[in-house]
């Protein structure tokens, strides 16, 4: 069994896979990869099951010794990578050999970067994934992001594969959208007609507080419906929320599981990966599409993900 070192932790890095499902009702939300669909490519890349526990990076990468070697692939953001000083390519599976190390800086693209190595990393469950849950502090790697001098096990890998690419059809059509597809909310028709057609027709720039439970926005300030406040009910990923002075807000992977305020829209599911490429200051805007819609492209999303000429 190798081990991954870390040298630099980055801005914030945690240990992710796809994330806990069935425990709302315990007030633990499903936390996982932010951005999904890199986690899973950049698992096949190397071989592995598409759920295996990889590393996400925010922002800033980290500098990683792998002083036995492992098999290696990035997915998501260009965070310009290189390997003992040695540029690597994002959405390829390359080698390390032993003792070198992998360095990334800070991005040139969206907001995650997704460190995946062929067997995974092997961290102790909690209710059945390795996701790091950093409000409670459980899961992952002691329940929080990677400091310097921390150690990851790699897991066994169960095949050996050859070196794999992304193809060019997959990165076109899986790019991250920042004009994000929505259906409406549960509350939508609380909103005057005014409200819901200031909301769709403005733009939206992430706030600098936003993170992995919700991603705060400026812009146009969206009326409240009377009343402003609602009783508790159960929230989905990538609702959006219209609180008390009209901020909108869209729940991220670390959401609470309840919430008291409007629902005005929701982001389908296959944006949901566009969600966690916004970085602060980014530009946004919201397309209303129906359920049908909504349905259509997430079947055409998946098999897309299922093609076998996906990657090369």
């Amino acid at each position: 069994m190798g081990v991954i070192r870390v040298q630099e932790p980055g801005l914030f890095t945690t240990v992710q896979d796809l994330g806990r499902e069935r425990f709302g009702p315990l007030g633990v939300s499903a936390s996982g990869a932010a951005d999904a669909i890199s986690l899973r490519l950049g698992n096949r890349l190397v071989g592995n099951a598409e759920g295996a526990a990889g590393l996400e990076m925010t922002l800033l990468g980290g500098t990683f010794l792998f002083p036995e070697g492992a098999v290696i692939a990035l997915a998501g953001s260009d965070f310009g990578a290189a390997l003992d000083g040695k540029p690597v390519e994002l959405w390829t599976a390359f080698e390390s050999r032993p003792g070198q190390a992998l360095q990334l800086g800070p991005t040139r693209s969206g907001a995650r970067c997704y460190l995946c190595v062929r067997g995974g990393i092997a961290v102790k469950l909690f209710l059945g994934s390795a996701s790091t849950h950093i409000l409670s502090g459980l899961g992952g790697h002691d329940g929080r992001s990677l400091r310097k001098g921390d150690v990851l096990n790699i897991g066994t890998a169960s095949v050996s594969t050859r070196e794999r690419s992304l193809s060019a059809r997959a990165l076109k059509e899986l790019q991250a959208r920042k004009v994000l597809r929505v259906t409406p909310g549960p509350q939508s028709d609380w909103f005057p007609e005014s409200a819901r057609r200031l909301f769709y027709e403005s733009r939206y720039r992430v706030a600098e507080e936003s993170n992995r439970m919700g991603i705060r926005l400026e812009g146009a300030i969206v009326p409240v419906p009377s009343g402003g406040e609602m009783i508790s009910e159960g929230v989905s990923l990538g609702a959006i929320q219209v609180p008390e002075g009209g901020k909108p807000i869209i729940l991220s992977v670390e959401q609470q599981t309840t919430g008291g305020y409007p629902k005005i829209a929701n982001v389908i599911s296959a944006d949901f990966h566009s969600l966690g490429q916004l970085r602060p200051r980014d530009e946004i805007r919201f397309e209303r599409v129906n359920l049908g819609t909504a349905r259509s492209l997430l079947i055409e999303q998946e098999k897309l993900l299922a093609s076998d000429d996906l990657i090369v």
